[in-house]
């Protein structure tokens, strides 16, 4: 017969670390209003380690009256390096906050219906990085004991926090980038992916508006992310007469920019081109890659906010406009 290993219990590592299961409770659960010494923290923790106890999330909820689980669906869009980095550094933030984040996936259904989905997991704070979530999705998630919900996106919703991310400034910054070198015939790429329109549709508008009334052009570039539709449009280049292209971020610029060079247009002799997010791989390139670097807020204010709404659940909606743009020039512009 086999025998099931049984699992460590508190009142086992409170006899290995010789101390008390309440010691061990304010310990592992980081009660800092209780008074213990370093070493009998250390105590507890090696105990702990060594038994492989691990304590119980359900239990700890219990007791504090909700959950540490803040829960983030993932992104109905692709999402690129840079919003990479911001998740990653949220996480790290919001650990360090003794919170625990886990990701949700798309797949499925969305906004409001999608709530009540991820009510029942019981997340204290849900971090929504898209549109779609209403304000009734707002309820059904305070209703099921959310303390905290925050969207991301260009627009507030009732009942929510907001972090609101202004995407027409990227395009703004990249227009009149090339406006003021000199460029008048201006294409703007438009992503075909699904779900990037949030961004493209905004990005796009920001260029029109800035050079509104100067006497250059936009032409809208409709550009899948895939090599041969690059060279689709790269091969009627010449026919379209551009001299400029903001080519919505830096991955669709470096792929646009090898197409053109595959055609024999010249950057930035014949075509500037600029694109966004400012990541390594564009300082590689020959020329450099021209960006909008564009400036996310930080994990820890995010974390922070959360843990502010957390400990303060009735406390009025914050509303933040965080999304920062300035232009990086280099050679391909």
């Amino acid at each position: 017969m086999v025998q099931i290993p049984r699992t460590p219990t508190s009142a086992d590592v409170a006899r290995l670390a010789g101390v008390s299961r309440a010691t061990v409770s304010y310990v592992l659960n980081k009660a800092g209003a209780v008074r213990i010494s370093e070493a009998t923290r250390r105590r507890v923790h090696e105990a702990a380690e060594e038994l492989g106890y691990v304590p119980h999330a359900a239990a700890r909820s219990l007791r504090a009256g909700h959950s540490r689980t803040v829960l983030m669906p993932a992104p109905a869009f692709p999402a690129g390096p840079l919003y990479g980095q911001f998740l990653s550094d949220l996480q790290g933030a919001l650990g360090r906050l003794d919170y625990t984040v886990v990701q949700h996936g798309t797949a499925g259904p969305h906004g409001d219906t999608a709530a009540r989905a991820w009510a029942e997991l019981r997340p204290v704070a849900v971090l929504v990085p898209a549109p779609g979530l209403g304000p009734e999705g707002v309820r059904v998630l305070k209703r099921a004991g959310a303390r905290a919900v925050v969207t991301l996106g260009p627009e507030a919703v009732e009942g929510a926090h907001a972090l609101l991310m202004d995407h027409a400034a990227v395009g703004h910054h990249a227009a009149r980038h090339l406006y003021e070198r000199g460029r008048r015939r201006i294409g703007v790429v438009v992503p075909e992916e699904p779900g990037l329109a949030l961004f493209s549709a905004p990005r796009l508008d920001g260029a029109r508006r800035a050079l509104a009334g100067t006497g250059a052009t936009v032409t809208a570039l409709p550009l899948a992310y895939e090599e041969h539709a690059a060279a689709r449009l790269a091969a009627r280049w010449t026919g379209l007469g551009l001299d400029a292209v903001f080519a919505y971020n830096d991955e669709y610029a470096m792929l646009l920019s090898r197409a053109l060079q595959d055609e024999g247009v010249r950057i930035p002799e014949d075509t500037a081109v600029i694109g966004a997010d400012d990541l390594m791989l564009g300082r590689l390139l020959r020329p450099r890659l021209s960006t909008v670097h564009i400036e996310l807020p930080a994990g820890r204010e995010l974390a922070a906010l959360v843990d502010r709404a957390v400990r303060d659940p009735a406390a009025p909606p914050e509303r933040h406009r965080v999304l920062g743009a300035r232009v990086v020039h280099r050679e391909s512009s």
